[in-house]
């Protein structure tokens, strides 16, 4: 993001947004403010982390962070953000530094014109300048304890550091009214207006929704995410196909949802083979690209809930970091009402698993199968392809870790090593 712009000689006195002439710092602050940047650019892991909790925690940021898309994206842009402020002043101390226009503030902009939230970019760079500012004012003091240094230093720095998220903003501003204008025109326009209506429950007519879509609404729909985290990526579109593919489906409808994110339906409702979508996945280029699948529906109901079911599932997957690339609502619905409080799953599984839940895997997929075979240690070894002793050894080795034996716990137990599972790559035979 920050390109060669700091590359060139320091720039002369440039007026202030307070007015006048921008402030010359002496040698003694100039070095101070040098070596105060360094400092940021050294501790950027952890000042990038409370900015993310500032921009992201917010109520009125909660659609925002709700959003993995969205919240990486805003992530982005905080980090490419401190990185410019700070090398521009490693660079040239206490000199204005240009406004970050860079990609990652581009496609953030576009992201959240394209879910109608454009008005939250503003918020993010608001909350971050208080967590900025305290956390420069604590490298300040261990600089210097010369009042008169100090002085000088804190007085050029709020300077520096409110014009930039100033000059920043004004220039999101204006990237985010072309954005929005160039979403005004076209096809794609079009599209969007009419999911959008048809998601909220707008009384849409079915003949315009589905001329304005160029895809029928009446009878099966399979809705699905495909996303990145990642900036850049061409690779949606490959995903989005084998995902289609793997529906069996001749045609599709596709939305842009933002920079790194479509939005799918297939007039199918039969199963998307999960596991040819994620083969497809982990041998391309990508393997940060990731698919979320909703339930199969019916007519205009079927086409928003299963829609809403995939949004689920992607939230999920960013809500327990899961390193999986392919999830369906049914295999998460239940893991999905358990852990929306993080705190709380925590809790249970230490809980109900005890020190089961750091046993080996195969311990602990021994557990879960035996309990999805309804207790029947014949069907549990079929499935895990392997010996009826061995499955009997590893419940009795299972039943002294945990606090309460498998039988009078089995529902408990399994529930929390579900959630075990899809924080983690594993998936059962």
């Amino acid at each position: 993001m920050t390109g060669d712009a700091f590359d060139d000689e320091p720039p002369g006195v440039v007026p202030a947004t307070t007015g006048g002439a921008w402030p010359e710092l002496s040698d003694a602050a100039r070095e101070l403010f040098r070596r105060g940047a360094q400092t940021a650019l050294d501790l950027r892991a952890r000042w990038v982390e409370r900015l993310h909790e500032a921009s992201l925690g917010s109520g009125a940021m909660r659609a925002v962070a709700a959003d993995p898309v969205l919240a990486a994206a805003v992530r982005r842009t905080n980090e490419a953000n401190l990185l410019q402020w700070a090398t521009a002043n490693v660079r040239h101390p206490g000199a204005r530094v240009p406004a970050g226009t860079g990609p990652e503030a581009l496609a953030t902009a576009r992201d959240l014109v394209r879910r109608g939230l454009d008005q939250r970019a503003l918020e993010a760079y608001r909350a971050v300048q208080g967590v900025v500012w305290r956390q420069w004012t604590a490298t300040c003091f261990e600089l210097t304890t010369d009042p008169a240094l100090l002085r000088e230093l804190l007085d050029v720095s709020a300077l520096s550091i409110s014009t930039f998220l100033d000059d920043t903003v004004a220039a999101v501003v204006e990237l985010v009214g072309a954005e929005r204008a160039e979403l005004t025109r076209g096809a794609h326009a079009e599209r969007r207006a009419a999911v959008t209506l048809l998601l909220e429950g707008a009384p849409l007519s079915r003949a315009r929704a589905e001329a304005q879509l160029g895809y029928g609404l009446t009878g099966p729909h399979t809705a699905a995410v495909v996303w990145t985290t990642d900036t850049g990526s061409d690779q949606l579109e490959a995903a989005a196909d084998a995902v289609a593919r793997a529906a069996g489906a001749g045609r599709r409808l596709t939305v842009v949802a933002g920079a790194t994110a479509l939005w799918l339906w297939l007039p199918v409702a039969g199963e998307v083979a999960v596991a040819e979508v994620a083969a497809h996945l982990a041998a391309g280029p990508a393997p940060s690209v990731r698919v979320a699948l909703g339930r199969a529906g019916h007519d205009v109901e079927g086409f928003r809930r299963s829609h809403l079911d995939a949004l689920t599932t992607q939230r999920l997957l960013a809500r327990l970091t899961s390193p999986q690339q392919v999830a369906r609502y049914q295999d998460v619905q239940l893991v999905d009402l358990l852990t929306r409080d993080p705190a709380r799953v925590e809790e249970l599984v230490a809980d109900v698993l005890g020190p089961l839940a750091d046993a080996p895997p195969e311990l602990r997929d021994t557990v879960l199968t035996h309990v999805r075979e309804l207790g029947s240690v014949t069907r549990t070894a079929q499935r895990l392809f392997t010996h009826r002793n061995t499955v009997l050894r590893r419940l009795a080795r299972a039943d002294e870790l945990l606090p309460r034996p498998l039988a009078q716990d089995a529902l408990a137990v399994a529930a929390a090593l579900e959630v075990l599972r899809w924080q983690e790559d594993r998936s059962l035979p």
